[in-house]
């Protein structure tokens, strides 16, 4: 199920933008301020921006979104219909663009059409690593890797957000979501069946990096990672 953040000071329209989603079979995040939602980016598949937010702009909010998750769909709403605005919004890097007043079943639309585009592309080739979403098969050097179901999502979530750290915290309720009732020992599990899998030395990691008292971080190429 894809993960939705709805980010809107306008408590009518959380809920009302919430119903619909979740009417449409996706799992809702909400959030009123840019503050809530850079903290909720790492954890979603799609997020709806409101430009005029309470601290930080909608404008802010994409700048930073598409600068620390650059493959995550970004939908903005806003009540500026102007065409400068909306070259400006797709400019700082939204992918789409809804203006007030709107209806909630096509804006439910375009983010089924967002997640559809993101999802043609969603091929990760990541040095000899190779991660096919929709397939959900992941290949090392060309050889096919055996992975459960928990380890293919606990693996794509990290690689879709290499070179930023993700708490135990996030990663479980990424993962194995928000109602499982054991421990973040299990991430520790499995990102250690993980990189047995993968042949990844934890002392000097190819691809997955302890952030010690904190989470896990997908080692980017620009950070001397993966090439």
């Amino acid at each position: 199920m894809a993960r939705v953040l709805v980010v809107d000071d306008d408590p009518a329209i959380l809920e009302i933008l919430s119903a619909y989603l979740t009417r449409g079979g996706y799992e809702v995040v909400q959030a009123r301020d840019g503050l809530e939602a850079e903290s909720a980016l790492g954890g979603v598949d799609v997020a709806i921006l409101d430009w005029m937010l309470p601290g930080q702009s909608g404008l802010e909010l994409t700048r930073h979104a598409r600068a620390h998750y650059p493959n995550l769909p970004l939908l903005l709403l806003t009540a500026r219909g102007g065409e400068e605005d909306r070259v400006r919004g797709l400019r700082l890097g939204a992918d789409d663009y809804v203006v007030k007043p709107f209806s909630p079943r096509e804006v439910v639309a375009r983010v089924e059409a967002l997640l559809r585009r993101a999802n043609v592309r969603d091929v990760l080739t990541l040095g000899p690593l190779v991660i096919a979403a929709q397939a959900r098969t992941v290949s090392l050097s060309g050889e096919p890797l055996n992975v459960s179901r928990t380890e293919f999502e606990l693996l794509l979530t990290l690689a879709r957000h290499r070179g930023t750290a993700l708490s135990r915290e996030r990663l479980l309720d990424r993962v194995w979501g928000a109602d499982f009732a054991g421990t973040e020992r299990v991430v520790d599990v499995n990102i250690q069946m993980l990189r047995r899998k993968l042949g990844d030395d934890p002392e000097a990691p190819t691809f997955i990096e302890t952030v010690r008292g904190y989470g896990y971080r997908f080692r980017d190429g620009d950070a001397g990672g993966v090439p």
